[in-house]
Parts: structure tokens; C-alpha cells; sequence
């Protein structure tokens, strides 16, 4: 079996949570004898080579539809339902946010499509797209595929809730590699060190993060480059941050782990979650974990993560400063490297695959 993995454009230049779940799926499939290769969605492809296509990120559904009408096989989806319409409708400023306050589910995220391209900061693979529009164009490509491939089993719930769909499925959540991601012995972790890895960005909240912990006894260590068009709210992030906030571009995962182990909280207080894979890294590394009550994080952490409401600085303190002086949770380290590996991502992936060829 051949698997074509087909990707966002911007996969490599803006790397994000998804980047890492295609490289590592497809590193572990090729390490198990199955052939898998990764393509962005504007670069050129022969479909004849391949025996199943998989595809990321419905809520990008042009990159989907360009394909869909070239390829004569089977495909199957990894969704990555995220929601934006809280972020937009409440939070986003400027003159994007005056439009998408305005705009129904759905809408808004054509619009932010239509105006990455009209930028020149992404490309629009599907022209029927533009008459289609999001919700349509999303439900065709649910109707058309073989399985999809949720992170857990509440993105398909709401999957199916949105697009009122009923589909062959299988889980296949998010993962670590436990190769990199481990601690052979309990490190020193520094109490009042917290880190938040991740792309800088408004969905991401580290604006209301940063209120939390401005002049406080903690030091955050914010790790990630802002998202290509997001300069302003990173530009805003740093103007009013404190002294004890630090800021770092991305960092290869080799890196991240020393940062990992020196940290005793590891803070994600996002508008939206699918797991937050920095904090699977994070709580394989023994960091305690803070992290938004919006999404599908308690699939992921259960009651070993200590949540918080993104709109409200307050809490996102709280529950840093209960994570700082809580006992790191030994059972939630094992979880992670016991049922969150890339290896099982990888294995569901392929079991799945099988079953429909």
C-alpha cells in the first residue's frame, strides 16, 4: 500500500501542531514497510502512484476539493475541527474583527480564506470553492470519504452535530515520540518557571495569558514565532509584557525538551484546543499541565489538567498557580507515553487504511 499525504501549502513556513502529526505519522508508516509520502496541496502530484489519499484540516476545505476530482481512490480525513467562531465573534480586533462579529458559522471562515489568498499568503486550490463556500464544500468532502480520522472521539461528536453526518471512523489521537519526550529520572523542576510552546497567535490567547502573570512571582517563557498574519497581536504581546515574560522563535522539538524539563507548568490557555500537542510533550516530560477548558482536552487529560476559562486572566491564574504547587501527576506521564504515541497514531492510521482498500 502507497498513501499520498496531502497538506495545507503554508505546512513547512508556518509549522504547526499538524506539521508534526503528518511528519510522524508518515516517519512511523514508512518505518512499518508501508509507502507514504507528504505533498502540499499546490505542489504537483501523481495520483497514479498512489493507492489511498489522506487529507488534513477540514475547516481548509480548497485544499481538499482541487484533489477530489483527479483522484479515482479512496480518501480518508483527519478533520482537525477547530473553532474559531468564539475567538472571532468576541475577541478578534480590527477591521477583521468588526466583519467576522457580523458574520454566521461558517462565514467567517471563508472569509479568512478568500483573504489569504487575495494577500498572497496562501493558495486557493479550488476556484469552485469560492461559489460553493465553506459549510457546502465541507460537507461534500465528508459525504465523498471513505473514513474519517478524529483526534477524539468529542471532534467527531461535534463533527457529526455540525454536518449532520454519520461516517465510518476511528479515532486516531495525537501523540508524542517517546524516544525524545521521556524522563528516565525525576528532574529538579523549577516552580516558578512556566512555558507555553506554541505558534503566537490569537487563537493561541498568550494576550491574556501574559495579563496572568505579568509582574507576578512566576517567569513564562513563551516559545513559538508568530503566525504569518499575526505581527500586530504579536507586536501587542510584547508591548505589554512585563519584565519577568520571555519570548523565543520556534524551536526544533530537540530543543523544547530541556525546556520541558525545567519547567514545572506548562500553560496553554487557547480559545480552542483539538489536544494541545506541546502539552502531551510537556506532561511526558513530568510538567504540570494548565490548559483550556475549550475543546476536546478533557479526552486527552481527564482530570489530571487544571483548567481554565481562556476570557478570563484571572483564571488562567488560578489554575497555573494550582499546577505550580500541585504534585506532578505520575499516572498522567504514563498515559501519554502509553496511549499517546505517534507509533499508535501511525498503527490506527494504517489498520484503517487497510480495512478500506
Amino acid at each position: 500500500m502507497k498513501i499520498a499525504f496531502i497538506t495545507r501549502s503554508t505546512l513547512y513556513e508556518s509549522p504547526g501542531g499538524d506539521t508534526i502529526q503528518v511528519m510522524q505519522t508518515v516517519k512511523h508508516l514508512k518505518k512499518s514497510g508501508t509507502g507514504a509520502d507528504i505533498f502540499l496541496t499546490n505542489s504537483p502530484i501523481d495520483y497514479r502512484a498512489y493507492d489511498l489519499f489522506h487529507f488534513s484540516n477540514i475547516t481548509r476545505p480548497s485544499d481538499i476539493l482541487f484533489h477530489l476530482s483527479r483522484i479515482k481512490k479512496p480518501f480518508v480525513v483527519s478533520p482537525i475541527l477547530i473553532d474559531y467562531s468564539e475567538y472571532d465573534r468576541q475577541y478578534r480586533n480590527g477591521l477583521g474583527g468588526l466583519i467576522l462579529k457580523r458574520l454566521r458559522r461558517g462565514s467567517g471562515e471563508y472569509i479568512k480564506t478568500l483573504s489569504r489568498w487575495i494577500k498572497g499568503n496562501d493558495s486557493l486550490q479550488s476556484k469552485a470553492y469560492l461559489w460553493k463556500g465553506q459549510q457546502k464544500s465541507i460537507r461534500e468532502i465528508l459525504k465523498k470519504a471513505a473514513a474519517l480520522l478524529p483526534g477524539s472521539e468529542t471532534e467527531y461528536q461535534k463533527l457529526s452535530e455540525l454536518y449532520n453526518i454519520e461516517k465510518k471512523y476511528a479515532v486516531v489521537p495525537n501523540g508524542v515520540d517517546p524516544s525524545l519526550f521521556h524522563t528516565n529520572e525525576p528532574s529538579a523542576k523549577n516552580n516558578n518557571l512556566v512555558i507555553c510552546a506554541a505558534r503566537i497567535e490569537g487563537i493561541k490567547n498568550q494576550l491574556n495569558l501574559i495579563k496572568a502573570l505579568n509582574n507576578t512571582g512566576y517567569t513564562l517563557m513563551l516559545i513559538g514565532s508568530p503566525a504569518p498574519n499575526q505581527r500586530k497581536y504579536y507586536e501587542e504581546c510584547k508591548r505589554i509584557a512585563a519584565k519577568n515574560i520571555f519570548f523565543y522563535n520556534h524551536m526544533p522539538q530537540e530543543i523544547l525538551t530541556g525546556y520541558y524539563n525545567a519547567a514545572k507548568v506548562h500553560a496553554l490557555p487557547s480559545w480552542f484546543e483539538t489536544c494541545g500537542l506541546s502539552s502531551l510533550e510537556a506532561a511526558a516530560m513530568g510538567c504540570n499541565i494548565a490548559i483550556t477548558e475549550k475543546g476536546y482536552t478533557r479526552d486527552y487529560f481527564g482530570d489530571d489538567a487544571f483548567y481554565c476559562d481562556p476570557a478570563d486572566p484571572k483564571s488562567i491564574y488560578a489554575a497555573i498557580d494550582k499546577a505550580a504547587q500541585s504534585v506532578s501527576p505520575k499516572q498522567l506521564q504514563e498515559k501519554v507515553l502509553q496511549n499517546y504515541t505517534w507509533q499508535r497514531a501511525a498503527s490506527i492510521t494504517l489498520e484503517t487504511c487497510k480495512n478500506i482498500i
